[in-house]
């Protein structure tokens, strides 16, 4: 496969994401986070290998800063805690190290935001369960379908693909999108037009 074609199938998976996530989704998930950070609940964040990464990369965003200067957002990434991880793999089961988390930090109006190219991590889906059992608002990003994870979501971002890069490439321009947006939001007032103008609103 050349990089032209490698580039056409990115552009057209995309393009199918952008069909399939309607504006009411999106307005939706945007919603529950800003309402939640701003009653000074989490956003957890989780995923495995790659979705591991983008679940910092998200919480780096959101505790740091994407495009503006503003306060620091409660965003918490459960794959980052070497202690934590490896003490209750290792004493208990990889398949609850997320959902463990959840219980720690979790609460109703908390928010878990779980990331899984099949949808069916079972670590991921334990996370979620514990969420659903705190009243938390669940959000997956997932591949085509979006497996087990798809009826424990409220908002269920499913990419119109069975390639785990396409998927994850995917993944990024939408968690990228969503960083933009609730930075914006939670933007305080002498900061909005300076954020409309960075962000092209």
């Amino acid at each position: 496969m050349s990089l032209s074609e490698y580039f056409s199938d990115s552009i057209r998976v995309l393009e199918l994401a952008r069909q399939r996530w309607p504006e009411s989704l999106l307005a939706g998930t945007l919603e529950t986070i800003t309402r939640a950070l701003r009653a000074g609940k989490p956003l957890l964040v989780c995923g495995n290998g790659g979705s591991a990464s983008d679940a910092m990369h998200i919480t780096g965003e959101l505790v740091g800063r994407f495009l503006l200067e503003r306060r620091a957002l409660n965003a918490i990434c459960l794959a980052s805690n070497p202690s934590v991880l490896t003490a209750w793999a290792n004493d208990y089961s990889f398949e609850t190290v997320f959902s463990r988390q959840v219980g720690a930090y979790g609460s109703p109006g908390a928010v878990l935001l779980g990331i899984s190219t099949s949808g069916n991590s079972k670590n991921v889906i334990a996370a979620f369960e514990q969420a659903r059992a705190l009243d938390m608002k669940t959000i997956a990003l997932t591949g085509e379908g979006g497996g087990r994870l798809g009826p424990l979501s409220d908002y269920l971002f499913a990419v119109p693909s069975r390639s785990t890069p396409l998927i994850q490439q995917a993944h990024l321009c939408l968690y990228h999108y969503l960083c933009q947006s609730i930075e914006v939001e939670l933007a305080d007032i002498g900061n909005r037009e300076a954020a409309s103008q960075i962000v092209g609103r």
